[in-house]
């Protein structure tokens, strides 16, 4: 169900448990789906002698498509009309991710009410590991 323009103000703010202690079989098979088999995201060895990481981490697409259900879940997904992050720390296995969506303005743009919507995802210890912005159609 899209969220409708009545019901939406600046301000409003939604949670989204993203995913409980991520699992190494998750960056597996995201390599799978998306074809991105950089060993930084399956091989600890290659990971920790060539790149000086302490073991894999999550690829940075994988953790901006969960942060964007926060935003698609909330407006529906065929109004998302943009939508951008910026990565700012590692996603490791083991991590919990929540993601947190704001609508900083509603506006009219085009000839339809649209909000921009700001998300921030964070892991359990509170660290931000994603920022960015949406601009999603609000229903009439």
């Amino acid at each position: 169900m899209a969220l409708k323009a009545s019901d939406a103000k600046v301000g409003d703010s939604r949670e989204v448990k993203l995913v409980e202690d991520l699992k190494r079989t998750q960056l597996v098979m995201y390599s799978g789906a998306s074809g991105d088999y950089n060993p930084l995201h399956s091989d600890d060895k290659y990971t920790k002698e060539a790149a000086g990481y302490p073991g894999v981490f999550a690829h940075g697409m994988l953790t901006m498509g969960m942060t964007g259900r926060a935003v698609t879940d909330w407006v529906g997904v065929t109004n998302v009309k943009k939508y951008g992050v910026r990565f700012t720390n590692q996603v490791w296995p083991g991590d919990t991710l929540t993601a947190t969506a704001t609508i900083a303005d509603i506006r009219e743009e085009d000839g339809e009410t649209v909000a921009e919507i700001k998300v921030e995802t964070k892991n359990q210890d509170g660290a931000t590991v994603i920022t960015g912005a949406a601009v999603a159609k609000l229903a009439g």
